[in-house]
C-alpha cells in the first residue's frame, strides 16, 4: 500500500496534470486571462511590499496583430516554427554537442509558450520535463496559429508588460496591429531578457539585433511568409 505522503503526491499530480489538460482544452479558443510567469512576477512584487506594481496585459485576436509582429519572433526566436512539431532537434543537439547550460537557446515559441503559461520561471530539468509533455499537448491539440496568438499575448516584453497589445501601447503609443516592422523587430529583439533588455531604451546590441531580426524577417519572404503558413 501506498504511504499518506505518496497517495498525496499523486492527489497533488492529478490535480495539476486535470488542471493542464483543462487549461489546454479551453484555451484553444477562450482568450487567456493570465499566465504562470505573470502571477509569479505579481506574487513576487506583492512579497516584496510593491502592492502599485500590476502585471499588465491586454488580450487581443490573431487578425489585430500586425504580420510583422508574427514573422519577426518567428525570425528571431524559431525560424522552424510552421514545420516542427514542438522542438527543434538539431538546435538541442547543438546547446548539449557545447555543453551550453543556457537552455533557452534551444526552445521553441511552443515550448515557451507552455513554460510562460503553465510553469515558473527557471532552467532546472523538472520544469523542462514538464515542458516537454506541455509542449507536446499544444502541439495536439492547438493549431500553429494558436499557439503564436497565445505566445504574442503572454510574452513578456518590459517590467509589468505582457502582450503586444500591452507593449505596442506603451512603448508606441498604437494598436498591435499599426505596429511596423521595425517596431516589430524591436519588440522581437528584447524577448531573450526583457527585464534587462529594454524597448524604450535600446542599448546598442538591442539595435544591432533588431537589425539582424529584420534582415532574418526579409530572407523568411517578409508578410508572405505568415500567409504562406496561414499563422
Amino acid at each position: 500500500m501506498l504511504s499518506f505522503g505518496r497517495r498525496w503526491l499523486l492527489r497533488i499530480c492529478f490535480l495539476l496534470g486535470g488542471i493542464w489538460l483543462a487549461g489546454i482544452l479551453l484555451f484553444s479558443f477562450l482568450p487567456v486571462p493570465f499566465s504562470a510567469v505573470m502571477a509569479e512576477r505579481q506574487i513576487a512584487a506583492w512579497i516584496e511590499g510593491r502592492f502599485s506594481w500590476v502585471a499588465h496585459s491586454d488580450w487581443v485576436a490573431s487578425d489585430k496583430i500586425s504580420p510583422w509582429v508574427s514573422l519577426a519572433v518567428i525570425a528571431a526566436e524559431d525560424q522552424k516554427f510552421p514545420e516542427h512539431w514542438g522542438f527543434d532537434v538539431a538546435a538541442i543537439e547543438s546547446v548539449l554537442n557545447n555543453q551550453d547550460k543556457r537552455l533557452r537557446g534551444a526552445s521553441t515559441i511552443s515550448q515557451q509558450t507552455a513554460k510562460n503559461l503553465f510553469l515558473w520561471d527557471g532552467r532546472s530539468w523538472l520544469r523542462k520535463g514538464l515542458e516537454a509533455g506541455l509542449t507536446l499537448a499544444l502541439e495536439g491539440v492547438w493549431s500553429k496559429k494558436r499557439i503564436l496568438t497565445v505566445y504574442l499575448n503572454i510574452a513578456e516584453f518590459g517590467d509589468g508588460i505582457f502582450g503586444v497589445e500591452a507593449a505596442a501601447q506603451r512603448y508606441f503609443h498604437k494598436p498591435a496591429s499599426a505596429l511596423t516592422i521595425s517596431e516589430a523587430a524591436l519588440l522581437a529583439a528584447v524577448l531573450p531578457n526583457p527585464l534587462r533588455f529594454r524597448v524604450d531604451a535600446p542599448s546598442g546590441y538591442v539595435r544591432q539585433r533588431q537589425q539582424w531580426i529584420m534582415r532574418q524577417m526579409r530572407q523568411l519572404g517578409g508578410t508572405g511568409y505568415i500567409q504562406q503558413y496561414r499563422l
